[in-house]
């Protein structure tokens, strides 16, 4: 192994780093740069990465004598009572200066409210007297406002008591209140709409409200729901159990904000898909919600079709089951005039499932896993711990993983991916690799273009120095047949000043601009990389034995003295005559191994890079044609007095290279996939190409508006 070449692939991946820092992209792994160039899915967060942080109140619907009151846009204009003292209570901000802080959700929901937040000065531990002498965490004041009419009930202020923090798991957080004066206690919670009704008494929950949260998400709104409870307010409210508060609630209503998808969301999706690289979203929302942004985003095209993965776990009564429904309703459709829509109308289709799924869909059918997660483009209501699962899952597919984050849920996933970059300076930032300042998913395709750069610059300087080594080599084993060897400057000039300069400044090439479905080779062990390693060395060789026999031949040859052996024969013609043609080779090689298109940026962009070439080139024109007495002696060169001889070495490096430039972009071509055919064809390494193309052939797989037990259903097994 050559000594510099760990230096040189390190020199490169370095000016990788500089690239992204410059760019906003801080990186402290940097082996993980090359890593970015092999990426083939790419994992989003939805809320923050793929949307606005910021969310607007958009509406409250509050639940009425029959069903659901009239959409209030604003919810000041709520009447007093227990939907507006929710919103404006059930949070976990706090004062820092006087400044309200906390979760951005919660933040516009208080703000929409008009309520103010005070806390207790000095120690929390204490009692307050206008709120029955309990001990009180935070003081919820309503805006001081006059009463309409005469006698009309105006909004009291409410203490808060007891907080139980938002848990991912849970899909929820609640709080313990205490009206003014201590008069009663109530608990409220705030939660995901499908969790915080299962916590419900039936009779409270109005029976419109599965049509009316589909309705909203579908719209692609946060839809969040509010509950509450009675408390006994003389019992011990801060030792209060969370168990005990979250059941048995009384349904209060629904709380939809507006999460815009960040422009360049769309932009960014479609650059990917051109390059052929999959786009997942994994988020904690509503699947509605979800494939509603998708589609925003063009995750999902406005002519294919979404189908809805609905698993149910097994119970004491029933069964698990496993179903497939297309999201617009054709459970009204024949199941065999569903598939021909599907499959023979040219649609492409996507695959939705939400965390709960997930789980079943794993453990009570693994054997559809597989192919649900090869077709699979919104995971929903995904928790912490599932969407590192679904990570690890797509990598026993063989699939380079990537995942973009910005919030402390994304943490387990963004360790576990390849690559992780996280949009967040906060939590997120420790476990991924990647951060970015740019507070948009513009910075994926950076990463996948800079990795790809870099990663064609790791096989170029791998093939750079391998060749140095075979053009050394074979020089040295051309003058032992002789009886003589390379002086020692010489070896010293080819290693420091020709090879080492070039190679450290080789992947200083910057990436293409744009980003190409072809993806670089990821594997040294391949027929290209050493193919072209025993072609050059072929043409290197027959490059230096050309120059020799060409000395040879000559009327004005010399012989060198055949009784001294090594460098006391020097100088000599044949020595001069080999390292003159070999200082060239390493200059033309480093040209010839030194991609571009399309994953760098054309050679001419590297100016150092170019400048070394061009002053190398001189250099070993100069010890050709002119050397002089002091060059002639350090380098123990023997000084040819026939120009036109001279000029002929020059033109077989010339020629040589030509050749060397030529194979190489018949390579480039594919010249050696012919080499392929003799070995026939035989199946992807990659599970997921394999199971890809099961799948193309087979439509019978995915069963639509059909149940499927795990004893009936149909399998397609890749081995």
């Amino acid at each position: 192994v050559p000594p510099a070449l760990p230096a040189a692939i390190t020199a490169g991946t370095i000016y990788a780093q500089r690239r992204l820092k410059h760019r906003g992209i801080f990186c402290i792994s940097p082996p993980r740069i090359n890593v970015c160039g092999k990426v083939s899915v790419f994992c989003f967060d939805k809320t923050g990465t793929l949307t606005e942080d910021g969310l607007d109140v958009w509406g409250v619907m509050e639940k009425g004598p029959a069903g659901f009151s009239e959409l209030v846009p604003d919810p000041k204009l709520l009447p007093p009572g227990h939907m507006l003292s929710a919103l404006a209570c059930c949070h976990t901000l706090t004062l820092l200066q006087g400044q309200q802080l906390g979760d951005p959700l919660e933040l516009k929901m208080v703000e929409s409210t008009g309520w103010t937040l005070q806390e207790p000065e000095g120690d929390r531990d204490v009692v307050d007297a206008e709120f029955g002498n309990h001990k009180v965490l935070a003081v919820m004041r309503p805006p001081t406002q006059q009463p309409l009419f005469p006698g009309v009930r105006t909004s009291e202020p409410v203490a808060i008591v007891k907080r139980f923090p938002f848990s991912s798991a849970l899909q929820r957080m609640s709080v313990v209140t205490v009206a003014h004066r201590g008069r009663s206690a109530l608990a409220f919670v705030k939660g995901s709409p499908e969790m915080v009704a299962s916590l419900c008494l039936a009779d409270t929950v109005p029976a419109q409200f599965s049509s009316t949260l589909r309705n909203f998400s579908t719209q692609g709104l946060r839809v969040l729901a509010l509950a509450c409870k009675p408390v006994d307010v003389n019992s011990d409210l801060i030792n209060t159990d969370r168990g005990e508060v979250e059941k048995d609630l009384q349904f209060l209503g629904l709380l939809m904000m507006k999460n815009l998808v960040k422009p360049e969301s769309a932009k960014v999706i479609n650059i990917l898909k051109l390059a052929q690289i999959r786009n997942i979203m994994v988020t904690g929302d509503n699947i509605l919600t979800a494939v509603n942004v998708a589609k925003s985003c063009a995750m999902v095209g406005s002519d294919e079709k979404v189908i809805f993965v609905t698993v149910t776990p097994h119970t004491t009564q029933s069964m698990p089951t496993l179903r497939f429904s297309l999201e617009d309703g054709a459970a009204q459709t024949s199941t065999d005039a569903v598939n021909q829509s599907l499959y023979q109308g040219g649609y492409g289709y996507h695959l939705a499932i939400n965390g709960k799924s997930f789980a079943a869909l794993c453990d009570h059918f693994p054997e559809y896993l597989p192919k649900v997660l090869m077709k699979a483009t919104v995971f929903a209501r995904m928790s912490p711990d599932q969407k590192a699962q679904l990570v690890k899952e797509l990598q026993k597919l063989n699939y380079r993983v990537g995942m973009c984050g910005d919030g402390a849920n994304d943490c387990g996933a963004l360790r576990a991916a390849d690559v992780g970059v996280s949009l967040s300076e906060a939590e997120a930032s420790v476990a991924s690799p990647f951060t970015s300042k740019i507070d948009n998913i513009s910075c994926v395709p950076l990463l996948i273009r800079e990795g790809r750069c870099s990663l064609v610059t790791s096989f170029s300087l791998f093939r750079y120095m391998a060749l140095y080594s075979l053009i050394q080599f074979c020089s040295v084993l051309i003058l032992n047949t002789v009886k003589t060897t390379l002086a020692d400057f010489q070896f010293l000039f080819c290693d420091l000043f020709l090879v080492t300069t070039l190679a450290l400044f080789m992947g200083k090439g910057g990436p293409s601009e744009d980003l190409y479905p072809c993806r670089p080779p990821a594997s040294l062990l391949s027929l290209p990389v050493f193919g072209s390693l025993f072609l050059y060395t072929c043409l290197i060789s027959l490059g230096q034995l050309a120059s020799f026999f060409i000395t040879t031949t000559q009327d004005w040859f010399i012989p060198l003295n055949s009784t001294v052996f090594g460098i006391e024969n020097l100088p000599n013609m044949e020595n001069t005559c080999v390292f003159n043609l070999s200082g060239y080779q390493y200059i033309f090689m480093a040209v010839v191994v030194t991609k571009s298109y399309p994953h760098k940026k054309p050679l001419y962009h590297n100016v150092i890079f170019l400048c070394f070439l061009l002053v190398h080139s001189a250099v070993m024109t100069c010890l050709v044609l002119y050397p002089g007495p002091f060059f002639s002696q350090l380098f123990k060169l023997f000084s040819f007095t026939d120009m036109n001889f001279k000029m002929l070495l020059v033109a077989v490096a010339a020629l040589n290279f030509l050749v060397c430039f030529v194979v190489e972009m018949l390579i480039d071509l594919g010249m050696l996939s012919f080499l392929r055919l003799l070995r026939g064809n035989r199946p992807s390494k990659k599970q997921y190409k394999r199971l890809n193309s099961l799948l193309s052939d087979s439509t019978s797989w995915l069963p639509l508006n059909q149940t499927l037990t795990p004893t009936d259903h149909s399998v397609i097994y890749c081995s």
